[in-house]
Formats: C-alpha cells, structure tokens, sequence
C-alpha cells in the first residue's frame, strides 16, 4: 500500500469528471486500499479517486470511531433523494482547514459495486448520507466550497493559494 498526493483546491484537477469504472481488477482494488491508507493518514471520514487524481468512480470512506469500517462505493449512482433537507458543517481533505455549512438531501438510497465488484443498494441518512453526497460531488468535478457565495469561496481561494506558496 502507499499513500497518495491529495490534490488542494483550487487545483483545476479537482473539476475532472471521474470516468465510470470498467471492470473492479487488482488495479482498482490496489487504488482502494491506497486511498483508504491516504484518508486514514490524513486523517478524514472519505476521500474520493479525483482527489488523488485518479479519474474513476472510486469512493473511501469510513465514519466508525473505531476506524474499521471501510465503505468503498465503485460507480456509485443516486438512485433516490428525500425533499427534505439538512445543513451540515462540511470539510474536505483538499481544503484543509475550511469548515462551512451546506445543505444537502437529508437521505438518499445508493447503489454501486463494492471492492468485489458486487452491486448493493444502501439506504442512508445524517453524516453516511451527507458524506456519499460530497464524495459523489468529487466525482463530478465540484468541491463543496463551490456552494458557498462567491465571496466565501473567493477568501478560500486566496487562503489556499497563500498556503500554497509557503514552503513545507
């Protein structure tokens, strides 16, 4: 296993839309148990293939306490939303730092294949919920800050890039 490179936004590579996964090989099932190491490190609760650009339909994630409850979503599709919905306080691993509210549908179902290339449906709500949305953005080429107002987001970006230059 390694760890990847995240990408930091406003890193253009973040707004590749990621590829539908052809066939769940050793190749894929590598990039799982890599990007699960990288999400453990970082550490976070999900990491999606377009921030370690890969741009494939490729999902982490793993909201025990305990942290061994992988969750990997392969091709994951939205099958359903409730109306309703919910504000969280959201972060993301290519924005470090960043914490803002952002509404979202406060439960969808979800199908995709898992590490075995098996298909399954899941219903979920609260945090499972929100972070299969945000992971699923990734995949779409959107990061959460582009939620935010467009000064919300434009201070991010300045923060980011000043971040950026510092050296390590």
């Amino acid at each position: 296993m390694a760890l990847l490179n995240i990408l930091q936004y406003p890193d253009p590579r973040l707004h590749k839309v990621a590829k539908p996964v052809a066939e769940v090989d050793d190749r894929i099932r590598k990039l799982v148990a890599d990007m699960a190491e990288t999400m453990y490190d970082a550490p976070g609760i999900g990491l999606a293939a377009t921030q370690v650009d890969v741009h494939e339909q490729v999902i982490v994630m793993d909201l025990s306490e305990t942290r061994d409850e992988l969750r990997v979503f392969i091709n994951p599709e939205i099958l359903w939303r409730s109306d309703e919905q919910k504000t969280y306080e959201e972060g993301c691993l290519s924005v470090p730092g960043v914490y803002d509210e952002v509404q979202r549908a406060e439960r969808v179902r979800v199908r995709a294949l898992d590490e075995k290339g098996e298909r399954f449906e899941i219903d979920a709500d609260d945090l499972l919920a929100v972070c299969i949305q945000h992971e699923m953005d990734h995949l779409k080429g959107r990061v959460f800050v582009e939620y935010l107002s467009p000064l919300k987001r434009n201070r991010i970006k300045q923060k980011m890039k000043k971040l950026e230059r510092q050296p390590a």
